[in-house]
């Protein structure tokens, strides 16, 4: 259950060759109220909680980030979380190819009317990397972070 690396797809499984490279990525010290200061957090909860899925984001063989996604039971819903792109390879585009990549793939899903994700309410530059995808702003969750949701419908107006 893992998104596979495609021609031009900057993701693929975690696995026995890039674990270690996955938990190395490091964001900027400016994102640190954001995201945790390293993968390492997001592969230990995929590993341990059994909801989130772990993916290695890679730019020329080469693995600059982290992004895992999940099924929330609750809300019958897809979820993206725990996206870091290492503080050396940002600006690059390579943030924006990754969801776009986790959401196409999460789209051909028969089962996926759409993906959620949330957002800390001061990270202006996520806010404004997710709309620009198409996710809309919901509502503050239990966390005081925003959920931001992209249908499968909003989503197929984006792309055609």
């Amino acid at each position: 259950m893992a998104c596979c690396i495609r021609r031009g797809e900057p993701t693929q499984p975690v696995d026995d060759d890039n674990w270690r490279a996955v938990a190395d990525v490091v964001p900027r010290d400016d994102q640190r109220d954001f995201v945790a200061p390293s993968a390492a957090r997001y592969l230990l909860l995929s590993l341990r909680e059994g909801v989130w899925h772990s993916l290695a984001v890679c730019a020329d063989e080469e693995v600059v980030g982290h992004v895992m996604w999940g099924w929330d039971d609750d809300d019958q819903s897809y979820w993206i979380g725990g996206m870091v792109i290492d503080a050396s390879r940002q600006g690059a585009g390579l943030g924006r190819a990754t969801v776009l990549t986790l959401v196409r793939w999460l789209m051909e899903r028969p089962d996926c009317q759409g993906v959620r994700l949330s957002v800390h309410t001061s990270n202006d530059l996520a806010r404004g990397l997710y709309g620009s995808i198409g996710f809309q702003e919901l509502k503050p969750d239990e966390d005081g972070e925003i959920v931001a949701e992209l249908t499968r419908q909003r989503f197929a107006d984006r792309v055609a």
